[in-house]
């Protein structure tokens, strides 16, 4: 990792930048395969899973049978695992409702909002090298609480044609409508638009590659709604000399598994600590079966002295990370400071990976700086709330000037009209 001693502020934008993409290229690219799949359906989505995933389905839906049987392939430690965590999820996600009371804004005017679940929702579980089979419960649970009508979930194939067993597992404990063995562009794709098997939803759940970010970007502006933008994992760790060099590398190099474009910062006021994490990154990643996928990781990432902790939180906010872990002695108080993270972790004992797994906050985060101005998956993001008002004609004469005069200002008389005619009526009127 690189060493940054010090540097002025003018410079931050630039330390701080993300491994750069060809967007354009790539958007190209992208857009030719959601075209394809939107004109040619499931013709198109099996001639990609041939070109990308090299298998030929048949199939593209997960047929019930299969997903019975998935269950006897998983591990029974791993399945309570699981269960500990689908505890833990449902209960943190569960006490994000809240019920809305109507306001009554002035006498006679009454307000309210209804939250209604998205009927149809498609969750996109990435597959590959690392299955990431949480992902189902932090999607599928709180779309299941919310009561969306329909959940579609679709995850690639391996070489044989099958979705990982574990995923089945417990796409078939949350009750998940339907799931298909269909991944990348060609899922998000397929569930934008809709194909001959694979249904159109109205909105899409969930992480993925570059290709699949893309995607999801550009079907957000033509067809559907999306959970976020969200690209290669990130972790920004803030530490002082009192912190745990072992704990510290631990975190950094378990974000810089996930993928060669991820990226990890530690952010110090102590160089001496900074010193002894780099000890313990070369004695932590020699022992990782994802040794090579890290060190790619780790090219992209950051050792940065600063001066003291207020920089490291300005910094820290410009950064904008996806996980941001503090392990300074005073964390608590840091924690106040902290204006942009999709998720934050306190402690020696609060590692990022809790919040991956099991401590029952959603891991589908912003990435790539977007958590200035986005929040991570919750229950919010599987609702719309739908405005309602009603009004006695006692309270349209409360607010019935205030009404006319501004939509007069605009220039806007039938609405002034709209008004004005009901303060006028009379029941004697139409007699």
């Amino acid at each position: 990792m690189n060493i940054i001693r010090h540097p002025d502020r003018g410079s931050w934008p630039g330390i701080l930048q993300r491994p750069e993409l060809n967007y354009k290229k790539l958007e190209g690219q992208v857009e030719q395969i959601i075209q394809d799949v939107a004109k040619n359906g499931d013709d198109a989505v099996r001639s990609y899973t041939r070109q990308f995933d090299k298998v030929d389905m048949d199939q593209l839906e997960v047929s019930r049978d299969e997903m019975n049987k998935a269950g006897k392939e998983v591990d029974i430690a791993l399945k309570k695992a699981i269960e500990e965590a689908h505890w833990n999820i449902l209960t943190f996600h569960k006490k994000q409702l809240h019920q809305l009371d109507t306001i009554v804004t002035t006498a006679g005017v009454r307000c309210w909002q209804k939250p209604m679940p998205i009927q149809k929702v498609g969750l996109y579980i990435p597959g590959g090298s690392a299955p990431l089979l949480s992902t189902v419960l932090m999607l599928g649970i709180p779309a299941k609480i919310a009561g969306c009508q329909e959940v579609v979930l679709c995850s690639p194939p391996d070489k044989y044609g099958k979705v990982n067993p574990t995923i089945l597992y417990i796409a078939k404990l949350l009750g998940i409508d339907r799931v298909f063995s269909v991944g990348g562009v060609q899922a998000i794709a397929a569930m934008a638009h809709g194909t001959e098997s694979i249904p159109a939803v109205h909105k899409i759940f969930g992480p993925g590659n570059q290709f699949v970010t893309m995607a999801k970007q550009i079907v957000s502006r033509e067809t559907v709604a999306i959970d976020m933008p969200a690209g290669p994992s990130e972790l920004a760790v803030v530490a002082d000399a009192t912190s745990n060099p072992a704990f510290i590398a631990s975190d950094l190099l378990s974000q810089s598994e996930h993928g060669p474009d991820s990226q990890v910062i530690l952010l110090s006021d102590s160089g001496d600590m900074i010193g002894r994490v780099q000890v313990e990154l070369k004695e932590q990643l020699a022992k990782l079966p994802r040794k090579k996928i890290a060190e790619a990781a780790l090219e992209n990432s950051k050792l940065i002295l600063l001066k003291d902790q207020e920089e490291i939180m300005d910094m820290v906010n410009l950064y904008a990370p996806e996980h941001l872990i503090i392990v300074s002695e005073n964390y608590a108080e840091l924690a106040e400071k902290v204006v942009n993270a999709g998720s934050v972790f306190l402690g020696d004992y609060t590692p990022e990976s809790a919040g991956d797994y099991a401590s029952g906050t959603n891991h589908t985060l912003p990435t790539n700086g977007w958590a200035v101005s986005y929040s991570g998956v919750n229950m919010d993001s599987f609702y719309k709330k739908i405005t309602y008002q009603e009004i006695s004609k006692y309270g349209l004469f409360n607010i019935g000037q205030s009404i006319m005069k501004m939509a007069e200002a605009e220039q806007l008389q039938a609405h002034s009209n709209a008004v004005s005619l009901r303060l006028n009526y009379s029941d004697a009127d139409n007699e």
